[in-house]
C-alpha cells in the first residue's frame, strides 16, 4: 500500500503524525483564496513526482496533479508488494480506481467565461467562446479527465488486465477497492491495483463546496476547523492526495513469497435513493452498506467474541464534520451494532488530513491496516463539546493503545458519497 497525504507520503512517518494527532490544515497556497468564505485547506506539501519515479517521471510530465498523486502512491504500493521486478503476468494484473478529475486551468477558463459573457442577452456568446477557447491548452484539458489516472498508472506499472474507474463522489475509492476484490473473486485477475486520487483545491472546486455550504468557514482557526462529531462542527476541510493498495488473490501471493498485510473479507454497497443533495436522515443506505459488508465477512454485530469484544474492533468513520453526516452516521452505526455500538471505537482521520474526496476511502483503509499492525487507534482531534446526537466512542483527541486488550483484528471502513452512494469494506488482520 502507498499514500500521498497532506501529512506526508511515508507510511511510518504519516502514521506517526496521525497517532500524534497532528492536523494538516492551513491557508491555501495553490491560489489566492483570500476572498473566499473558506480560505484554508489541507494541501500536500512540496510534492515532486520525480521523488517517487526518478527519471521515468519525465514520461508523465503532462499528468495532472491528482494523476501524479496516484502515480506516486501506486509506485509505493507496487514496490512494497515486491512486484517491481515481475511476479505477475501483465494480462492478469488490472486497475480499479476511484479517481477524480485533475485541476483545470482556472485562470484561462475564468477569463474565457467572463470574456464570452453577453450582458445584453444574459448568456454566453458562442462566437466569442469559440474564439477564446483557443487559449486553452489542449493537453492540459485532456489530462484533467478522470480516466487519465488509469492510463498513466497502467503504463507505469505495465498493467494490462481489467481497467475501470468510478466517480461516486466521496465513496469512490472504497467502492473501487470493494469492486476490485470482486474482480479477483470471480477469477478475472490475480492482482488488482486499487484506490483513488483527487485534488479539488482550486477555485472551481472550492467555490462549488462553498456554495453547497459543506465546508467549514473558520478562517481564523484552520487547525481547529475540522471537528467531526463535535457539537460545534460547521463543515469539512478540503484535502487532497491519493491512496493505492495492491490486492492479490491469496494463493498467488503466497506462491511468490509475498506476505499479506491484511485480508479483505467483506464489502457492501448501497444507494440512498433519497435526494441528490441530502443523505437519508435515518441512515438507511449507510446501514445497508455496513450490514452487507459484515454479512459477507461472516460477522454478527449483535454477538460478542470470545474476548468479550464486538466482532469489529475499530470503525474508520466517514466523519466529515458536517452537521448532517456525523449525526446520521452515528444513527446508522447504532442501528447496525445495537447495544454494542458504544463499545466499538470509531474515529475520523479527516479531522487531521481533511477530506480527500475520492481518495478519502483508500487512505482511510490504509490507516485501518496500520492500526492493525501497530495496535493503536488514531484519534478524532478537535473534539471538545459532545453532541447529544453523536454519543458513541470517537477516540477523542488522543490516540488509544489497545494492544493489551488484543489489538485490532477487524476494521470496518465507511465512505458515504454526495448523492447517496454508500460503501463499506471490512478487513481482517493477517496473522502468520
Amino acid at each position: 500500500m502507498g499514500w500521498v497525504t497532506p501529512l506526508g507520503c511515508d507510511l511510518d512517518g504519516t502514521w506517526d503524525a496521525l497517532v500524534a494527532g497532528r492536523g494538516a490544515a492551513g491557508p491555501v497556497r495553490e491560489f489566492d483564496a483570500g476572498g473566499f468564505a473558506t480560505s484554508f485547506a489541507a494541501e500536500v506539501p512540496d510534492f515532486a513526482l520525480s521523488d517517487f519515479l526518478g527519471h521515468s517521471a519525465e514520461q508523465h510530465a503532462l499528468a495532472g496533479r491528482a494523476t501524479a498523486f496516484a502515480l506516486a502512491a501506486g509506485s509505493l504500493a507496487w514496490r512494497q508488494a515486491g512486484l517491481m521486478d515481475g511476479g505477475v503476468e501483465p494480462g492478469r494484473a488490472g486497475l480499479y480506481l476511484g479517481a477524480g478529475e485533475s485541476s483545470p486551468d482556472s485562470e484561462v477558463f475564468g477569463r474565457l467565461c467572463i470574456g464570452s459573457w453577453d450582458a445584453e442577452t444574459g448568456g454566453i456568446d458562442d462566437a466569442r467562446w469559440s474564439a477564446g477557447a483557443r487559449e486553452l491548452d489542449l493537453m492540459r484539458e485532456v489530462q484533467q479527465e478522470p480516466q487519465m489516472a488509469l492510463a498513466h498508472l497502467a503504463a507505469a506499472l505495465d498493467l494490462r488486465g481489467p481497467s475501470m474507474n468510478c466517480m461516486t463522489a466521496c465513496a469512490a475509492s472504497t467502492q473501487a477497492i470493494g469492486e476490485a476484490t470482486e474482480v479477483i473473486l470471480r477469477g478475472d485477475a490475480d492482482v488488482m491495483v486499487s484506490g483513488g486520487c483527487h485534488s479539488m483545491i482550486h477555485p472551481l472546486g472550492m467555490t462549488g463546496f462553498i456554495r453547497l455550504t459543506a465546508m467549514s468557514t473558520r478562517r481564523d482557526d484552520p487547525a481547529g476547523a475540522s471537528r467531526p462529531f463535535d457539537r460545534t462542527r460547521d463543515g469539512f476541510v478540503m484535502g487532497e492526495g491519493a491512496g493505492v493498495l495492491v490486492i492479490e488473490e491469496l494463493e498467488h501471493a503466497l506462491a511468490r513469497g509475498a506476505r499479506p498485510l491484511a485480508e479483505v473479507v467483506g464489502y457492501g454497497s448501497s444507494a440512498d435513493a433519497y435526494r441528490i443533495t441530502d443523505i437519508d436522515p435515518e441512515g438507511e443506505g449507510a446501514w445497508r452498506a455496513m450490514t452487507r459488508a459484515l454479512e459477507q465477512a461472516g460477522i454478527d454485530p449483535a454477538t460478542l467474541g470470545d474476548d468479550g469484544r464486538p466482532g469489529v474492533h475499530y470503525i474508520s468513520a466517514h466523519g466529515t464534520g458536517t452537521r448532517e453526516n456525523d449525526g446520521i452516521e452515528t444513527r446508522a452505526v447504532k442501528r447496525v451494532f445495537g447495544q454494542h455500538a458504544s463499545h466499538v471505537p470509531m474515529s475520523s482521520v479527516k479531522s487531521m488530513l481533511g477530506h480527500l474526496i475520492q481518495a478519502a476511502g483508500a487512505v482511510e483503509l490504509i490507516a485501518c491496516i496500520r492500526s492493525m499492525q501497530t495496535g493503536w487507534l488514531p484519534p478524532t482531534i478537535n473534539y471538545h463539546e459532545p453532541d447529544p446526537a453523536c454519543d458513541l466512542d470517537y477516540v477523542p483527541n488522543v490516540a488509544r493503545d489497545v494492544r493489551e486488550v488484543g489489538g485490532v483484528g477487524v476494521c470496518l471502513s465507511n465512505s458515504f458519497g454526495f448523492g447517496g452512494q454508500n460503501d463499506s469494506v471490512v478487513v481482517r488482520r493477517w496473522d502468520d
